[in-house]
Order: C-alpha cells, then sequence, then structure tokens
C-alpha cells in the first residue's frame, strides 16, 4: 500500500510550528508495514488543496490529511475533500452529541453555528472519534483511494489514531525486518557505486545507505508474516551484495548499535587474548574507547601515549614488542600518527603508521588518511587501528 500524508495548515509553511505529526504517522506506518512516498504540507486554501488532493488521487492508495478541522473559517479540510469527492456534509450523532455535553458543562460558554462544523463528516464516511478533543474525524474509500482525515493538534491525532484509526490500519500489516551491514574501509560512493542497480530497483526487500564517521552501514528491510520468511530474503540480499566487488572484505560486523570498537572487544574475550597500546598523536583515544568496551574484563592490559615515535618501520617494531612485553599483553599495539608539513589547521593531512605484535611476529600496516579536521581524524586513525586488530585476530 503507498501512502500519502498531507499537512494542512498556513502555519506550518510559515515556519510557526513543526510538523511533527507527519514524523508521527511516518513512523507508526512503516511499523505497520505502509509504505509513506510522500509528505506534502498545504495552506490553508482551497484551491491549492484540491491540486494536491487531485495529484495525490493519482499515485496514492491511502491519502492521509491532518489539521484544519476547527471551527473557523479557514479550517477548511473536510469541506474541501467533500468538494473533490463530490460529497455532501452531514453531522455525526456521536460527535455533536459529545460537542452538546461539552457546552452543557460550561455555563457561560455560547455554541454558535460554526462550532458544529467540528461535528461534521463527508458524506459516507466512516467517523473517527476524537477521545482528546470535539472535531471528528473520518475516513471514505473512493476509486480505489482511502482517505482518513485527522486533527491538527498532536495529542487529538496521536489518540485517535490509537483508538480509531489503529484498528482499521491494522489489516494491512505485514510487520517490517531490518538487518544492518557495517562496512569499514569502503566510502559510501564507491559502495552506492557498486550497488547502484540493486538500489535503483529495490522494491522489497530495500536496502539503505548510511555513512558515519569512517564507515558505512546499509539497512536492509523487507515486510514479512515471519522472522524465518523475512530471514529467507534477507539471506539472498545480503549474499548478493557480498559477493559484489570483493565488498566482503570491507564487511565486519552486523547491528546498528554494533562498532569497530565493540567488535574488536568481542573478538578479545572470545580469544581470550589481552591487548597493550602505545599510541603518538591520538590523545589517548584509542585506549579510552577500549577500555570503556572492555569494561571489567581483563583483555586490556593498559597502554601508554606519547608525544614523539618516529615512523621508521624498525623503530614501531620495537616499540610494538616493548609494549607487550612491559604490559605482558599477547597483543601489542602501536599507532603513531604523522602530520605532513603542508597541513593546515582546518585541513590536516597525515598517515597513520601501525605495528602489532604478537606470538606470531609482526605486522606494520601504513595508512593515507587524508585531509580533515583534527578531531575527525584521530577518530579515523583509531578507526584503521581497530580494523588492523580485527584483521589480525
Amino acid at each position: 500500500m503507498k501512502a500519502e500524508l498531507i499537512a494542512v495548515g498556513t502555519e506550518i509553511l510559515t515556519g510557526q510550528i513543526v510538523n511533527t505529526n507527519a514524523q508521527f504517522l511516518s513512523e507508526k506506518c512503516a511499523e505497520l508495514g505502509i509504505d509513506v512516498y510522500f509528505h506534502t504540507a498545504v495552506g490553508d486554501n482551497e484551491q491549492r488543496l484540491l491540486s494536491v488532493l487531485e495529484i495525490a488521487s493519482k499515485r496514492s492508495d491511502l491519502v492521509i490529511l491532518c489539521g484544519g478541522l476547527g471551527p473557523t473559517e479557514d479550517d477548511l479540510t473536510k469541506q474541501t475533500l467533500a468538494t473533490f469527492l463530490q460529497k455532501e456534509l452531514v453531522a455525526d450523532e456521536l460527535a455533536m452529541a459529545k460537542l452538546d455535553r461539552f457546552f452543557a458543562s460550561r455555563p457561560g460558554r455560547v455554541r454558535t453555528p460554526n462550532n458544529e462544523r467540528q461535528a461534521q463528516i463527508v458524506e459516507g464516511s466512516q467517523a473517527l472519534q476524537n477521545p482528546a478533543g470535539l472535531a471528528v474525524g473520518g475516513m471514505i474509500e473512493q476509486d480505489g483511494v482511502t482517505y482518513i482525515v485527522l486533527p491538527g493538534p498532536p495529542s487529538e491525532l496521536k489518540a485517535m489514531f490509537s483508538e480509531s484509526l489503529l484498528p482499521f490500519l491494522t489489516q494491512y500489516q505485514q510487520q517490517l525486518y531490518s538487518r544492518v551491514l557495517r562496512f569499514f574501509g569502503i566510502g559510501e560512493s564507491q559502495l552506492v557505486t557498486v550497488l547502484a542497480d540493486l538500489i535503483d530497483k529495490q522494491t522489497d526487500p530495500t536496502l539503505a545507505p548510511y555513512a558515519k564517521v569512517g564507515e558505512v552501514t546499509l539497512r536492509l528491510s523487507t515486510k514479512a508474516d515471519s522472522q524465518e520468511e523475512a530471514n529467507v530474503r534477507l539471506n539472498q540480499l545480503e549474499e548478493e551484495i557480498l559477493q559484489r566487488d570483493h565488498l566482503r572484505v570491507f564487511f565486519y560486523a552486523y547491528g546498528d548499535d554494533n562498532s569497530l570498537v565493540k567488535t574488536v572487544a568481542t573478538l578479545l574475550e572470545e580469544k581470550k587474548q589481552s591487548l597493550g597500546i602505545l599510541e603518538n598523536g591520538t590523545g589517548g583515544l584509542l585506549q579510552a574507547e577500549l577500555s570503556l568496551a572492555l569494561a571489567g574484563q581483563p583483555y586490556y592490559s593498559g597502554g601508554k601515549i606519547i608525544s614523539q615515535l618516529g615512523t621508521e618501520s624498525g623503530g614501531l617494531s620495537e616499540e610494538a614488542s616493548r609494549i607487550r612485553e612491559e604490559l605482558q599483553a599477547d597483543l601489542g599495539l602501536v599507532v603513531s600518527v604523522a602530520v605532513k608539513p603542508e597541513s593546515t589547521v582546518d585541513n590536516v593531512l597525515a598517515k597513520v603508521y601501525l605495528a602489532l605484535a604478537s606470538t606470531s611476529g609482526i605486522s606494520k600496516k601504513e595508512v593515507d588518511l587524508g585531509g580533515y579536521s583534527w578531531q575527525y581524524l584521530r577518530q579515523l586513525a583509531c578507526l584503521q587501528a581497530l580494523d588492523f586488530v580485527r584483521n589480525t585476530l
């Protein structure tokens, strides 16, 4: 089902209020497996709203209108929808009775004719009662399109959604299952290029890339009736992705809340390997992150921060062995960042030099980090070091 949200209200277009209703409804629709393809905001103008409805009716199966159900002249959502569908507005008995009770309980408040607009629905609609207000909502289907009218105040919209609308929408429900793949060592643009045909032609399952500091994640999602059914589709798509251009080399873990430091911490625990670290140029950032990830575990042996360390191959190897022996660790890691002389304050150019000592000998690596801010560069250097340890483990 293709859904579209139309927010009605000039105050949204002028920036006086934020359209939080769109976020709420999109979230709820996604949970129900309903695809929201379009968000539209339109002012309190009949002709413009008619034109928006005309477009929506041709491209969406479900059109949800929010706002414009009040008693004033510029509250014209139901009136305009009635005109568009060539219907009349009629009074809903339950909403009218609630209106009567409201004014009867407030002596001195006079009900004027325009108040009755709040109790009207489009002829043929199923009324959606408002647990938190007076304006009744409605739902009507015509020519294969379902139109739903909801109040604008978020407290009223959420209450109406939960109590009146949700039972209807659950008939379309298919649970959304997702899987997150994490990649390090490949940029978002390169990953998207490799997967361009899958992204362009996606229907179900879908895949969406997200760039993070130094890494890229891919969210794979599918609608299914069970986890088992979803796994079949997600497994097939994942395998197709990882077979592309050696992407498997860059893939390191699953999970939205995962990270390289958590992955390395888990590997150290699984393999019962302890790690000692010597850092130069990163300000102890790697030690801080790893000590948090391994809190209470014996697999972080500690480390040192120094301000000067040569980058020559022999020197790094010796330091890696020395820190391993000194801290009595299974692994000794040296991370040394060398800043290039052409760097500026805002564009730091650097290389990170890595050496890892273990019972098998010494492994070394150097990576050109490019130009970034100093804070971002430190993070990249630490990520390179973590990935180096991960591959070794």
